[in-house]
């Protein structure tokens, strides 16, 4: 039998040669001087090698071990050579089952039931959060502690309901390996009662005085910051509509104006399709939910200084990057931040701000409808107002929600500059 000194002392020769150890187990030796582990032995009658690898990587010992695995699977009737042939393939189609290529397979699935809006946040939260710590992983390698790192990561930076939405991802991808037959079962599942739990929900935190929000606008339309990211808060506020709506406005959803001519547009339009807007999935379809926002010459105002920056792309509000992709969900969030309105203010106060202020206007100055229309402005459906009523709705009372809007704009921009002014360019 072979000894490891012996080993080390093989030296290459004019031909290839073998060392002989036991039962068939046998060091081949060529005459570059690479030494491998090879194994002869006899299925069905024919004689057959199977290499087991290369030393010194595979010791003798461990030779000698794998040996041993081959004669048991003699023993039990299979041959080694096709044994080992089928866990190589296995291990090529792992390495192929990575958790990145079936969560993109998984992503492409289900991408046409979302809205454009959503379906960039799925995947750029599993880009952010997930493949750089297991993208590269086969799926059926990663466990549970692995899964619960990931978020924890997530957790630590304070995004406790991000990781819970990004452990219901990283399931869903789970049980999709499962149904393509390239996993076997769902560690994201079982972690589920280690992460901390969700805080319950609050209110978020809004300025409702005109003297509050003069002040607030004052204070942040004067501090360092890009153009779109002020003008941005400027339109989120004269309009009151959700944030996500306004990062991800396309110029295409603007009519009535005209952007070559600075003149009046007092029948501009914001039209929203049904698709972008916050409702149940089968109203996503129907044109009749489309959301109407009448703009104020002030919120007109904004946009014309928008167009001069990001006219020639698709969006008004792009991020900085990339003229194609929405500005950030957290840019108006870190600016108001800075400028001291943590927990005081956030961009989705914008709404209790407007509708406070104008329903308090409405019960002395208003009309008795103005209460609803105010819903309407801020695209809430009434209680017990559903189906074709809510959709017909839509539309109504659009001349007494520009009527507010305008006077929800004069009240909230009285004395301040336009614009352009306000960004410090040079007057025409």
């Amino acid at each position: 039998m072979l000894t490891e000194l012996a080993i080390k002392n093989a030296r290459p020769r004019d031909k290839d040669y073998k060392l002989a150890d036991a039962e068939g187990l046998h060091l081949y030796v060529t005459k570059t001087g690479h030494r491998s582990w090879r194994l002869k032995y006899r299925f069905a009658g024919k004689e057959r090698r199977l290499i087991l690898g290369a030393w010194p990587e595979l010791s003798l010992r461990d030779a000698r071990d794998r040996k041993a695995e081959a004669r048991k699977l003699l023993r039990e009737g299979r041959d080694p050579g096709i044994e080992a042939a089928k866990l190589r393939i296995e291990r090529a189609v792992a390495s192929a089952n990575t958790f990145e290529a079936l969560a993109r397979g998984w992503f492409a699935l289900q991408e046409g039931r979302w809205t454009p809006v959503h379906a960039r946040d799925v995947i750029s939260s599993l880009e952010k959060d997930v493949f750089p710590w297991v993208g590269k992983l086969p799926i059926t390698e990663i466990d549970e502690p692995m899964v619960l790192s990931v978020l924890r990561k997530i957790e630590k930076r304070g995004a406790i309901e991000t990781a819970h939405r990004i452990r219901q991802r990283m399931s869903a991808v789970f049980v999709h390996a499962i149904a393509e037959g390239v996993g076997s079962r769902d560690p994201a599942a079982i972690v589920t009662k280690a992460l901390k739990p969700v805080p319950r929900s609050r209110k978020r935190p809004a300025l409702v005085t005109l003297a509050s929000l003069h002040n607030m606008l004052r204070k942040t339309e004067c501090e360092p910051a890009s153009p779109l990211t002020k003008l941005a808060s400027r339109f989120l506020a004269l309009t009151a509509q959700r944030p996500g709506m306004i990062r991800a406005l396309p110029w295409a959803e603007i009519e009535n104006v005209d952007w070559q001519d600075d003149g009046p547009a007092p029948d501009a339009l914001w039209r929203v399709p049904a698709h972008r807007m916050k409702l149940t999935l089968d109203l996503k379809s129907d044109d009749g939910f489309e959301h109407l926002v009448p703009l104020s010459a002030q919120a007109v105002d904004v946009l014309r200084a928008a167009y001069v920056l990001t006219g020639r792309g698709p969006l008004v509000f792009p991020g900085n990057r990339n003229a194609r992709t929405p500005m950030s969900e957290n840019t108006l969030s870190y600016f108001y931040n800075r400028c001291s309105y943590q927990g005081r203010h956030v961009p989705h106060g914008w709404r209790a701000s407007f509708s406070t202020i104008m329903n308090e206007w409405a019960l002395g100055n208003g009309t008795p409808a103005d209460r609803y229309v105010i819903d309407l402005i801020l695209a809430h459906v009434p209680d017990g107002v559903s189906g074709s009523e809510g959709a017909y709705n839509r539309a109504a009372y659009l001349d007494r929600r520009r009527a507010l809007l305008s006077m929800w704009a004069s009240m909230l921009l009285d004395g301040f500059p336009a614009p352009a002014k306000m960004l410090g360019w040079p007057s025409r």
